[in-house]
């Protein structure tokens, strides 16, 4: 069976290093994006399984990105957890206007990424 493809959008290149890490190590194939232009573009050339997105990103913020494939039924399908250090109430409001399938906050706990990774996925 082949692995599933997790697109990770963070500019902040230890949380994106740690979540990659700890994703490979459960069998998934991951792939890396900085910044909010290059993960919709990703997005839309990988077609990945699931995205984790975060929210504040140079060029195109996390809800943008979110809107746009979440309005594109090419890429509606996508699972998205948006994946930011805002914890306030409106921000979780905006990540569900925008579309997202989850939202959690960092400093994030591994267990319970992985946990909603596998929800999305039905795994």
């Amino acid at each position: 069976m082949s692995k599933k493809k997790i697109l990770v959008v963070d500019d902040e290149e230890d949380i994106a290093f740690n979540v990659k890490l700890r994703l490979q190590a459960n069998n998934y194939d991951v792939i890396l994006a900085t910044d909010g232009q290059m993960g919709f573009e990703k997005a839309q050339k990988e077609n990945p399984d699931l995205m984790i997105l975060d929210l504040m990103l140079p060029k195109m913020d996390g809800y943008k990105v979110c809107g746009l494939l979440k309005h594109d039924s090419r890429y509606s399908h996508i699972p998205i957890i948006l994946f930011s250090a805002k914890a306030q109430e409106k921000d979780m409001e905006m990540g569900k206007e925008a579309g997202a399938d989850a939202y959690l906050t960092k400093p994030f706990d591994a267990q319970l990424l992985l946990a909603k990774v596998k929800e999305l996925l039905k795994e």
